[in-house]
């Protein structure tokens, strides 16, 4: 994982300030086999799904990092994934909406979450007795 590769931290925000502010190299392999990962992901699933119409980030990374988005989606065009660079940085920090060019075949978003209020949602049904939802 993350920690393995750059040995200082898992944390993504930490790894990225280490790569960029002091060009760590073990932290700059740890984001780029990240990124990686991700985009090979991504070709994969596009692959056995024929396509796609969206793709979402979300989570921690997904909401906060657009070098990370980027970097996952470069490389991509041929896939018809192209991201707006300005609304790519526009759109983090909880700032949900879309990041792809207007010549993106396939939009990309952004939409943060909130695990906090799906857990609790989550266990007032168990506790209540609801039925399951899926």
């Amino acid at each position: 994982g993350l920690l393995g590769v750059s040995g200082l931290t898992d944390d993504m925000r930490e790894l990225l300030d280490e790569a960029q502010e002091h060009n760590d190299r073990r932290a700059k392999l740890a984001v780029e086999m990240f990124c990686y990962r991700a985009r090979k992901y991504i070709g994969a699933y596009l692959a056995a799904m024929d396509g796609a119409d969206a793709i979402v980030f979300t989570g921690g990374i997904g909401e906060n990092s657009p070098k990370v988005r980027a970097d996952i989606c470069e490389g991509l065009a041929w896939l018809g994934i192209e991201l707006d660079p300005e609304r790519n940085v526009t759109h983090s920090a909880g700032l949900e909406g879309p990041i792809s060019a207007d010549k993106s075949r396939v939009a990309v978003y952004v939409i943060p979450t909130n695990e906090e209020l799906l857990i609790a949602r989550d266990t007032v049904r168990v506790v209540s007795g609801a039925p399951q939802r899926f």
